[in-house]
């Protein structure tokens, strides 16, 4: 049965507009240049350029020579189409919008060589072997299961099970493990193992002998546990050999590649993950100047066809067809989209100018001497108080971005950092505690490495009450191993 009810009720919702401002601000130059790339690609009512408003004060300045080298110009493009000769984005050629596109970008395009993968050199090395036909399937099988590191993580019967269902092949596991040896054959030398210690023991054979070669062989065999623990005194007692020999074979097996597949990235990926500042800090005499990295970010602007276009539609109403009507939806959707695009792009610029303008305010010291104990101690809410923004989006300005400076390029997250307490009452950084324990813990002896407790030790003689714990969650945000991880011969 059918009832109706009133019920009031409240509900937070974002437009848009603020979703695309909320994701934009995420983005670090490097993602923001290609969003405006795909923006520009997907919309033809957004264009490349300056605001007519900004043309006009240009055209001002311009001289009476310059005008009439672009009614020359102009003279050469009066057969061109605009795009208000067509209806509907449909009936736009690609070509057409590709040029204007990139009308106002006169550099050339320089095509992207991606290099050769690990799968396709390893594939070639294979073309080169003279091997029967199932053999040489089962091969490229077991290449196509070989991951970005080298390894072959997957069990020889899993595999077994694949080439009967994909390939048709009926091997078992012990049959594929000759061809697998074939396979860990090729370069580079390491690749094609199941794990670090078969991996490690394949580098050991191919390599040129050395002195210690043998000895470092028998220790990734036997003694492979107590290596990687770093127990040097049960390998000592066990092969009865002597300290100078075992540090060289260890020096042998540690200038080894534990992940042979390393060299062979993605290209596209290695680019991806080159660092592009969004900020750019100077600081000179005392002054410090604050610059956005705007260089691959392109002026934006509505394509003043389509604004035509939308007031010739909507202002003759006389003639309203169902094909007009459509044309002038879609219209003003691209309209709407474009200067949505444009105006977050600049509120996003100006939030970002506003936030870095506030680390550099409570960090001033850093920026103008480039020493870490001179950072404050420096939370979210104390950018968000400054600027007058909520605490998420300072959060989200600091996540992914990099500001360049006098003494190197940095994360914003760098600037972040809790505070506590001296003894004397006086408020510092965490930051300064952590750059103690690294010039400590890189001067410290390897043979007796620094225990956690020894390190909260000195950290109370020089006036940091520090407990244990604390320490240790210090020296993990540094990446720094305990001490027994630490031990050297």
């Amino acid at each position: 049965m059918l009832k109706q009810q009133l019920r009031q009720q409240l509900q937070q919702k974002l437009s848009p507009q603020q979703i695309q401002m909320i994701r934009l601000l995420e983005l670090p130059a490097i993602e923001l240049e290609e969003k405006v790339k795909h923006e520009l690609e997907e919309n033809p009512a957004l264009e490349e350029g300056k605001s007519n408003q900004e043309e006009l004060e240009h055209e001002e300045e311009r001289s009476p020579d310059d005008e009439g080298a672009d009614m020359e110009g102009s003279e050469g493009d009066s057969t061109d189409l605009s795009l208000g000769d067509y209806l509907t984005e449909d009936d736009i050629p690609d070509y057409k919008l590709q040029e204007l596109h990139d009308r106002n970008d006169k550099k050339e395009d320089i095509p992207f060589s991606a290099g050769e993968s690990l799968n396709e050199y390893l594939l070639e090395q294979l073309s080169l072997r003279e091997l029967p036909e199932q053999e040489r399937k089962i091969a490229e099988y077991i290449i196509g299961n070989i991951d970005d590191d080298g390894y072959l993580r997957r069990d020889l019967n899993s595999i077994a099970d694949d080439l009967v269902f994909q390939a048709g092949l009926n091997v078992s596991g012990k049959e594929i493990e000759p061809i697998l040896t074939i396979v860990q054959d090729f370069e580079p030398s390491g690749v094609g193992a199941r794990d670090l210690q078969e991996c490690l023991s394949i580098q050991l054979q191919k390599k040129e002998p050395m002195e210690a070669t043998p000895v470092a062989l028998q220790i990734i065999k036997d003694y492979f546990n107590d290596f990687i623990r770093k127990h040097y005194d049960k390998i000592l007692k066990g092969m009865d050999i002597s300290e100078d020999t075992l540090k060289k074979a260890i020096h042998e097996i540690t200038t080894l590649n534990p992940k042979p597949g390393n060299a062979w990235g993605d290209s596209i990926g290695t680019a991806m993950s080159q660092i592009v500042p969004d900020f750019i800090v100077d600081a000179n005499n005392g002054e410090i100047t604050l610059s956005m990295n705007n260089r691959g970010i392109p002026d934006l602007r509505v394509n003043q066809e389509y604004v035509n276009m939308f007031q010739d539609y909507a202002g003759n109403k006389a003639n309203q067809t169902a094909e007009r009507k459509n044309a002038v939806q879609f219209v003003k959707q691209k309209l709407d989209s474009a200067q949505w695009f444009i105006d977050a792009i600049k509120q996003r610029q100006e939030t970002l100018q506003r936030t870095m303008e506030a680390i550099i305010q409570l960090q001033r010291e850093f920026f103008l001497t480039g020493d870490e104990t001179a950072l404050r101690p420096m939370i979210l809410k104390d950018v968000a108080e400054r600027t007058g923004y909520d605490i998420s989006t300072i959060s989200r300005v600091s996540n992914s971005k990099y500001v360049q400076t006098n003494f190197g390029i940095y994360p914003l997250k760098f600037f972040f950092s809790e505070s506590m307490q001296t003894d004397s009452g006086e408020e510092i950084s965490t930051r300064e505690v952590k750059k103690i324990m690294r010039e400590h813990l890189d001067a410290e002896d390897k043979r007796k490495p620094l225990t956690d407790e020894e390190l909260a030790n000195i950290l109370k003689e020089k006036g940091y009450v520090i407990a244990r714990r604390t320490v240790a969650k210090y020296r993990e945000q540094l990446g720094i191993p305990v001490a027994r991880l630490r031990k050297e011969i």
